[in-house]
């Protein structure tokens, strides 16, 4: 319990000082719940609302817990794109097929189901686009335009779930149903 409490601290930067302040609780339990201490009540529910996290999360067992470094390795890989066509898929698949854990495949490919949306979306756009362009007869490279919309969306996206899974471990974005 403490060592979950210790991460969670620290990946928001805070020292044991900060945290009682924000839990409203005294340095003396911190410390003590971070030794190996039981988490409950009053305390738990105070901890939870400091770090903006359901009590629940700070209670699950090591075995519940999911690889999140793998995650986020796995969705900041679909900035691959910026190297790789369709990289935003090749990449990531290949890490999702590689977890041996069913959870981190799970979040995979929520991921990877995304990726493939903005690339087909992406591609049918740039296809029809020049088109579009020529019949309202511009002369600017909205193609161009268009383009860098496309890809600043795409890495909005990632950044967005990798900054979800940092502080909430789950996706912000992800479709209701997976492609996958």
């Amino acid at each position: 319990m403490g060592n979950r409490l210790q991460t969670y601290r620290l990946e928001q930067n805070m020292t044991q000082t900060d945290l009682a302040e924000k839990a409203g609780l005294s340095l003396r339990t911190i410390q003590r719940i971070e030794s190996g201490a039981a988490l409950k009540g009053f305390t738990l529910q105070s901890i939870a609302a400091a770090f903006g996290i359901p009590p629940e999360k700070l209670t699950q067992y090591k075995e519940d817990s999911i690889d999140l470094k793998r995650v986020k390795i796995i969705n900041l890989s679909a900035l691959s794109f910026f190297i790789i066509p369709f990289g935003n898929i090749i990449l990531p698949s290949i890490l999702t097929y590689k977890s041996k854990d069913d959870r981190v495949k799970t979040f995979g490919k929520d991921i990877i189901s995304v990726q493939i949306i903005w690339s087909v979306v992406t591609s049918i756009l740039m296809i029809i686009f020049p088109f579009l362009q020529n019949l309202v007869s511009i002369k600017s490279p909205l193609f161009l335009i268009m383009l860098v919309l496309l890809i600043c969306l795409n890495v909005f996206l990632i950044f967005k779930n990798s900054q979800s899974l940092t502080r909430n471990s789950t996706l912000h974005i992800k479709l209701k149903n997976s492609l996958l």
